[in-house]
């Protein structure tokens, strides 16, 4: 079946607070703190699609998963402890998840790979992301992606790492 990344829409939102809901389920029985306090939550995803900032990706015709694609907008990438790769335009990657029957079929690689076309196609040249130090799978994604360390972002007063790729023009 064919993916398709697309801007999501309002109608979109049950189910990918459902995905999202299966990830928090899925990061509580890996041990993981991670979504474990709240967010992100149903507010957070209506909020994202009012700004168009929520993408999904599909697979056929069902949500397969979602993310957050955001340009040159994330204050606590500003205080890393360590060194971004750039300094120039950037995407910023938020709230990856993958639908439960669609777990290990490389579906956090093709969305990844989506947002990279994306920025793309804005002339930007760099994603940045972040993820729980207890988080293996997505550190697993960015690293075989070829995400490279930068150092510690701090959110909600934890430590994250911080993730960056320098696209191809």
């Amino acid at each position: 079946m064919e993916l398709t990344f697309r801007i999501a829409t309002t109608h979109d939102i049950p189910a990918i607070w459902a995905i999202l809901q299966q990830a928090i389920l899925r990061r509580k029985a890996d041990g993981s703190n991670q979504w474990q306090d709240g967010y992100p939550n149903e507010e957070v995803v209506q909020s994202d699609v009012a700004k168009g900032i929520g993408f999904v990706l599909t697979k056929g015709d069902t949500i397969a998963g979602y993310t957050a694609v955001i340009i040159n907008d994330e204050p606590a990438y500003a205080g890393i402890e360590g060194k971004w790769l750039t300094n120039g335009d950037f995407i910023v990657v938020h709230r990856v998840a993958i639908a439960e029957e669609f777990i290990g079929q490389g579906l956090a690689k093709a969305l990844m790979n989506a947002v990279e076309d994306y920025a793309r196609s804005k002339e930007i040249y760099s994603v940045k992301a972040d993820t729980n130090f207890d988080n293996p799978g997505m550190i697993k994604t960015f690293e075989k992606l070829g995400y490279q360390y930068c150092g510690e972002v701090y959110f909600r007063g934890s430590a994250r790492k911080a993730y960056e790729k320098v696209l191809s023009k």
